[in-house]
């Protein structure tokens, strides 16, 4: 069992290394001037700091209780109001 996800764990590091040499190399040949892509890649760098900041902050909300206080709910007791 532990080989075929061993097998499926590597295939997938394969798959997303190839993803980003293709992509670098793409950038790296691509006919545009050093600014340009300057620009380009500041602007990719932006937005995936702030994509993770947000998803931190997501898994944050997710993760903390809702309720700090004590337990409010409604025991099923009679009370007078």
């Amino acid at each position: 069992m532990s080989t075929n996800n061993d097998n499926a764990a590597a295939a997938v590091i394969a798959f997303v290394s190839g993803a980003v040499i293709g992509v670098a190399a793409a950038l790296l040949l691509a006919p545009t001037t050093g600014s340009e892509m300057r620009e380009k890649l500041s602007g990719f760098g932006e937005n995936a700091a702030e994509r993770m900041k947000r998803l931190a902050r997501e898994a944050k909300f997710k993760v903390t209780p809702r309720s700090k206080g004590g337990d409010y709910g409604y025991d099923g007791g009679d009370a007078w109001i």
